[in-house]
């Protein structure tokens, strides 16, 4: 590697996900390009399941003054790192998947009969309400924390930026441009937030910020 490869995380990380891109003498910079803020909510009835597509759902329910019943009921969830933190939690998982188009699958071929809980963001996607609603699965949606964007300037030299929600995306595209820089995304949601603006767009093998942080290593470790 002729020169020094400058990234840009849109979202601060972990000391030990850092030093994976410093191992590789890549420079990072970071910044949280998003905020999570947890709402008060109200939970007068529990359905037969729960559902969790983000750890932050968990988080603002773990707060809940009814957290004790509230746990008494068995989870669904999208995402490894949602399930790990629902399970040290001590909440029962029955099913995870990595995306929540296949935990819809899973609930409106296998589930239909039963009701849920759905503990979620202000800018959650339609996928998984809108399955449910067409299969005719009782739901009810709670809204637990809401994501604000952040933005920030970013530098103009950079070689790729990452990129973990289409939220975040939206936030680093509010004063800022793609020009030729290398998008590496977490996922295929977040990626499709960028469709329209650039095709150089590269995805995590796993819906991971560690997968995804290999990823460009192993992307301009080729060049």
């Amino acid at each position: 590697m002729e020169y020094q490869i400058r990234l840009l995380s849109t979202k601060k990380l972990l000391e030990s996900q850092k030093q994976l891109l410093l191992s590789a003498n890549f420079a990072i910079e970071e910044e949280d390009f998003i905020k999570v803020v947890n709402k008060y909510f109200e939970v007068e009835t529990i359905n037969d399941f729960l559902i969790f597509t983000s750890q932050n759902a968990v988080e603002s329910v773990l707060e809940h003054e009814k957290i004790t019943e509230i746990k008494t009921r068995k989870c669904f969830c999208v995402g490894e790192k949602t399930r790990a933190m629902l399970e040290q939690n001590d909440f029962e998982v029955i099913i995870s998947s990595d995306y929540a188009s296949e935990l819809a699958s899973i609930i409106c071929n296998q589930y239909f009969k039963s009701s849920f809980t759905f503990f979620c963001g202000n800018l959650r996607r339609d996928i998984l309400p809108d399955s449910m609603t067409l299969a005719g699965v009782v739901f009810e949606e709670v809204e637990v924390y809401e994501t604000v964007l952040t933005p920030h300037k970013a530098n103009d030299n950079l070689n790729g930026i990452m990129f973990f929600s289409p939220s975040g995306v939206k936030s680093f595209l509010k004063v800022n441009l793609i020009r030729d820089e290398i998008c590496f995304c977490i996922g295929n949601t977040t990626a499709k937030a960028l469709r329209d603006i650039t095709k150089k767009v590269v995805i995590a093998n796993q819906p991971t910020i560690e997968s995804t942080l290999i990823k460009s290593i192993e992307f301009f470790n080729k060049i």
